[in-house]
């Protein structure tokens, strides 16, 4: 057991690796989409999180989740980061552990793409495979029982359940966004996966524009293809979810998003992942229904770590 001496100063250390990491976070561009869409009254915007350490719009929450838990006294030198991910969660975390000097042990299903467990791998990750049948629930449940058993060797961070996770959104992405399009923004629109991105972003801006209107986007199947996003009917629903700050929720299909990352590249020179095509499906068809307004959507990464479907695709 480390004393509480000892944790203090440990922590010295691990908070000033935190805090010059900070201008790496967010303050990622606004992108007009001006191709695939052309109509002079009404403009979508993506803001292009890729461009952040990390490489995803995950960054955010992740690096917010570890700063809160070193400030709390939670997570300190000596004690392990653990979570369950599908992905840009966990490579988020790996990124920020790696800079900061602490381990990370991320339960993941055993069909994650080969590309990100060996992103992982190369950050020095301790990785627990769950069964593919499961997805993240079951990864979270692992987690969580690795948790209980040793609870002096890890943090769990609990991307799910932590208010850190739609905070970071909050205090970030929105005024960010609100900033970028000059108070402008009529329209926000994003999917659901741990639903931090949307809750956050959308509570922040409703508080600073009354009118906007916040549309949430799901999978249109529960077996679908949208890696990170979450058919809320058939999956646990997050604990940070609150249902009430969408003014609406619609759906999209794997199919649209795949069709969308073809033209995304051959339109507007963006290589996007299916799941930044899919908040652009949304995007389009809201704005197919607007006689004006200003849209804005999140690309939470680019194509980098999806070499099956690009192979498919391209």
């Amino acid at each position: 057991m480390q004393t509480p001496d000892l944790i203090e100063n440990q922590n010295v250390t691990l908070e000033q690796n935190i805090a010059r990491l900070d201008n790496y976070i967010g303050h990622t561009p606004l992108f007009p989409i001006q191709n695939l869409h052309t109509s002079e009254q009404v403009s979508i915007f993506a803001k292009l999180e890729w461009q952040q350490f990390g490489g995803s719009v995950k960054t955010r929450p992740a690096y917010r989740i570890i700063r809160d838990a070193v400030s709390s006294g939670k997570l300190y030198k000596g004690k392990q980061l653990l979570d369950a991910s599908s992905g840009n969660t966990g490579i988020a975390y790996a990124h920020l552990g790696a800079a900061m000097g602490i381990p990370v042990t991320l339960c993941l299903p055993e069909n994650a793409s080969e590309e990100r467990k060996q992103i992982l791998r190369a950050l020095d990750v301790n990785l627990v495979l769950t069964s593919r049948s499961g997805g993240t629930d079951e990864a979270q449940e692992v987690a969580r029982s690795m948790y209980e058993r040793q609870p002096d060797k890890y943090y769990y961070a609990d991307q799910y359940s932590n208010p850190s996770n739609w905070k970071a959104h909050y205090d970030t992405t929105g005024p960010e966004i609100l900033d970028q399009t000059d108070y402008g923004i009529t329209h926000y629109i994003a999917g659901l996966g741990t639903t931090g991105t949307f809750t956050g972003t959308g509570r922040f801006l409703k508080e600073y524009k009354k009118n906007i209107r916040l549309i949430a986007l799901q999978p249109d199947l529960a077996m679908h293809g949208l890696e990170g996003w979450k058919h809320l009917e058939t999956a646990h629903t997050p604990a940070i979810y609150d249902a009430s700050v969408a003014d609406e929720v619609r759906r999209v299909s794997t199919e649209q998003a795949h069709q969308l990352v073809r033209l995304t590249a051959q339109k507007e020179g963006l290589l996007i992942s299916p799941s930044s095509a899919a908040n652009l499906a949304g995007a389009l068809e809201l704005a197919e229904e607007l006689d004006e307004g200003v849209i804005v959507t999140i690309f939470p990464d680019d194509l980098s770590k999806y070499g099956e479907i690009s192979n498919q695709l391209f």
